[in-house]
């Protein structure tokens, strides 16, 4: 479950032992008999842990609380309750309801502004007052204020937020406030020591340590982010705060947790903090921020599609439909294309794409390295705008079975062609065995196997006999198109 850090939580503590780590030297060992003395062995390094305090004292006063005001309609019905009626007794529901539908005024249920408080941390970045945090913490706010360490209070204004990064830009009347350093975040690297200062349930300043995970990870609902990885403790009010490295370096902004509790369970994600910068830079100037699109669904390319499309390992997006008119169409990318590099920058999982593209201005010109039918291509593409019409990704259905691909085809109508969009495939009139296995219906359409355009069932045949273990079908279902993965041997 991805959980949004300034949700309201159940506060659970949780006491964890202390690691010690250390090295051991090895001795010399000499004897008065020996003729050859061995030099003395060398001893390991110590192992020294990143002094904390010194890298908490010096960022800790450019770290801020945010709290947020807002407000939100609840529904509530006209009869209040009833008298000397246990609000826990099984009918009080049933007579409440039935007092509210024939109260003497006929009232059915009234809208009433709540009022909705949140918290939220957030660092500055210039000495004028302009503040990082996160989309999230500040949406739908109608009063945001910024507190200080020292505990002074302002009232800040949103210059902009962009959800699909989830950044949001502050700015306070103020003037020489301290700021933090911005690293970079292509020479973080996995196993380093990173820590957090944020303000996890309204704790101000609070500071944990841990190690960076991973990198460029995919999330379902942020495709626009190579998120960092890292077991750094966040909780529910560390959103918007910084990820900072053992040089005092802010690296990332912490965003969200993989939760099945809603609060910490040793897995977080921060925003690297290049593409903040770059979201930052573009709200200050225009007030908003602007993502390229390329046009295309994709999904994700396992070791059925490696060898239905014979690629050396399972890597890549698989375009699973393009866009009519789009980017990618105009470019001449096709269905069953397997982007594997966005100007040189690999695309290993699909969720990868997306991520690059989006961090991209829209009318730049990229170069992609595209698979095609057991050959390299390279395509230049010029990217459109991600607000006029967003790209989609699609997951694909990895079930797969073994024996014959078993389905009953034949040719579309072309009343059925009409209504299905297409200009040609197969109707799935019965799906049994391997297909079946793999999640093909009866219904479906069948547009392409392997990356060739499904015209006959003769051709089809012909494809499936020449595969080795396993086929890709490009389906049509409800007039969504996506690959599905089937084995065959």
């Amino acid at each position: 479950m991805n959980v949004r850090l300034n949700s309201p939580r159940a506060l659970v503590l949780a006491l964890s032992a202390a690691g010690v780590i250390g090295a051991v030297g090895a001795g010399a060992y000499t004897s008065a008999n020996a003729v050859n003395t061995p030099a003395p062995a060398v001893a390991a390094p110590m192992v020294t842990m990143p002094d904390f305090s010194t890298i908490t004292t010096r960022n800790g006063p450019a770290v801020v609380n945010i709290s947020v005001t807002g407000t939100m309609k609840t529904s509530m019905e006209g009869v209040a309750g009833i008298p000397g009626m246990d609000p826990d007794d099984p009918m009080f529901e049933f007579f409440r309801r039935f007092q509210g539908q024939m109260g003497p005024r006929g009232k059915q249920q009234q809208q009433r502004e709540m009022p909705v408080r949140g918290q939220g941390s957030g660092f500055i970045v210039s000495a004028d007052g302009v503040i990082l945090t996160n989309a999230h913490v500040v949406k739908d706010a109608k009063e945001v204020t910024v507190k200080l360490t020292d505990r002074r209070e302002f009232r800040a204004k949103v210059l902009g937020s962009d959800e699909k990064t989830d950044i949001a830009v502050l700015k306070i009347d103020a003037k020489n406030l301290p700021t933090l350093s911005l690293g970079n975040t292509k020479e973080l690297k996995p196993g380093e020591w990173v820590l957090a200062i944020g303000s996890p349930f309204g704790f101000e300043n609070t500071v944990t340590a841990g190690v960076v995970s991973a990198k460029g990870r995919s999330l379902p609902d942020d495709s626009y982010v190579p998120f960092i990885q890292t077991d750094v403790a966040i909780n529910p009010g560390n959103s918007g705060g910084p990820l900072i490295n053992t040089r005092g370096e802010v690296v990332g902004i912490n965003s969200q947790i993989y939760s099945r509790s809603g609060g910490y369970q040793g897995v977080s994600f921060a925003i690297p903090i290049d593409v903040a910068i770059q979201v930052k830079d573009q709200i200050v100037a225009t007030g908003r921020a602007s993502h390229a699109r390329l046009g295309v669904a994709v999904q994700e390319v396992n070791q059925t599609f490696a060898d239905s499309f014979k690629l050396d390992k399972p890597e890549g997006a698989l375009v699973s439909n393009v866009e009519k008119g789009g980017p990618a169409e105009q470019a001449g990318l096709r269905s069953g294309d397997v982007i594997r590099k966005v100007d040189g920058d690999p695309v290993v999982a699909s969720g990868d794409l997306p991520a690059l593209i989006g961090q991209k201005k829209p009318g730049t010109k990229v170069m992609l390295d595209v698979w095609r039918q057991g050959a390299r291509q390279e395509l230049s593409a010029r990217l459109g705008d991600a607000s006029e019409k967003a790209s989609t990704v699609a997951k694909s259905d990895e079930r797969a079975g073994g024996g014959k691909l078993g389905l009953a085809l034949r040719p579309l109508q072309p009343q059925e062609k009409r209504e299905a969009a297409v200009e040609s495939g197969l109707l799935i009139e019965d799906a049994g065995g391997a297909a079946a296995l793999a999640g093909v219906q009866a219904g479906d359409v069948l547009l392409a196997v392997n990356g060739t355009p499904a015209k006959s069932v003769e051709q089809v045949r012909e494809v499936v006999n020449k595969a080795d273990k396993s086929i890709a079908l490009l389906i049509q279902r409800d007039g969504d198109r996506i690959f599905v993965p089937v084995r065959i041997g």
